[in-house]
This record gives structure tokens, C-alpha cells and sequence, in this order.
């Protein structure tokens, strides 16, 4: 399946909607285990991205993905920013370098995250969404079911990285409000899909 670029308008613009509209969700669970600002950082960063889609109508998928990288570096705080920064960013790069096979655009996002966060998945973090999304895409398995189960998955981890994890145990039974925007982000593309 190929990442094009109508679909990743259509994809992006979903993502801004549903951040904004989940906006006090995402604060409402960082509050639990965090800053209680995912949300509104989130959606400081979506602002930015809606303008561009705004201004770039028919730009190449690479070009409209590295724009949102750095528009989420520059306008989201906290870890986020910078992990899914860099997931845009890598996902870009793969689509100048390679091909533009969704499955792999994901998964070089999914390793961006990994590389950067210093995560290798059962740590509660967005990484534990990516990399089964990236994975289900490989074997044709990518379906809210599946998507579903694997935020449900994180519920009882513990936070071993980021600001969660100095909670350690207290951690278990939260969602991780970075896991929950990202299956927002997948729960779009899958909406794009079908």
C-alpha cells in the first residue's frame, strides 16, 4: 500500500481535528501521570500544522512531512515535540530515499521514535503504538481492533521513561497520554485507508 499524497492531506487533517477535539481527554490523562499538558501542547503544535496544509496544497508527501517535523519541534513542548519531530522527519526521509510503501514509512517513524526516546517497546510510551502499527501494516493486519488492543496493552505497564516513570508502580492502570494521541494519529490514517 502507498503513502500518497492526497491521502496524507486528507490524514493530517483528520489529526488536527481529533487533537483539538481530544484536547482536554489528553490533558485530563497527563494530569494522572505527568504535566497535565500533552492537550494543549498538542494542539499548540496542530495550529501549526493546520497552517501548513493551509499553505501547501500540492507539495510532495516528504517535503508536507518535514514541514510538520519541524513545526512540532518548534510548537510542542515536553518529550512529545521532539519524538514525534522526529518520527515526521524519518518518515520523510524514507520517502526521499526509498519508496513510498506505507508499511515502511511507518515503521521508519516508529524507529525515529525508538532511536530518539531510547525506548525498545514495553515502556509505555507512544513507541509501544508505533511499532505494533508499523508491524500490523507489514502483515496486512492494521484495524481499530487491533489498534485498540494495542493501547489497552500499555494500561498496566509501568513507566519506565519519561516523566511517568517517576512514578514507577502508580504508573500501572494510566493510559500514557502520548500513547493515546498517537492512536488518535493511527485511528485517522485507518479512517484514510478505508
Amino acid at each position: 500500500m502507498k503513502l500518497t499524497q492526497a491521502m496524507t492531506y486528507k490524514w493530517l487533517q483528520l489529526f488536527v481535528q481529533d487533537i483539538q477535539k481530544n484536547q482536554a481527554h489528553l490533558n485530563e490523562l497527563d494530569t494522572a501521570i505527568g504535566d497535565g499538558d500533552h492537550g494543549t501542547n498538542m494542539v499548540r503544535g496542530m495550529e501549526q500544522v493546520s497552517k501548513i496544509l493551509s499553505q501547501s496544497q500540492d507539495q510532495k508527501v516528504s517535503d508536507l512531512l518535514k514541514q510538520v517535523a519541524f513545526a512540532l519541534i518548534s510548537k510542542v513542548g515536553g518529550a512529545s515535540g521532539p519524538l514525534y519531530g522526529t518520527a515526521f522527519l524519518e518518515m520523510s526521509k524514507y520517502l526521499q530515499n526509498q519508496d513510498d510503501d506505507l508499511a515502511s514509512v511507518i515503521n521508519a517513524g516508529a524507529l525515529g521514535i525508538k532511536r530518539r526516546g531510547q525506548v525498545n517497546g514495553g515502556e509505555k510510551t507512544m513507541y509501544d503504538i508505533w511499532q505494533p502499527v508499523a508491524a500490523d501494516l507489514q502483515q496486512q493486519q492494521f484495524n481499530q481492533a487491533n489498534l485498540d488492543s494495542h493501547l489497552q496493552a500499555t494500561l498496566n505497564l509501568e513507566a519506565t521513561k519519561g516523566r511517568a516513570s517517576y512514578l514507577g508502580e502508580r504508573s500501572q492502570g494510566h493510559l500514557d497520554p502520548g500513547a493515546q494521541s498517537s492512536t488518535i494519529l493511527f485511528t485517522d490514517l485507518l479512517q484514510v485507508l478505508n
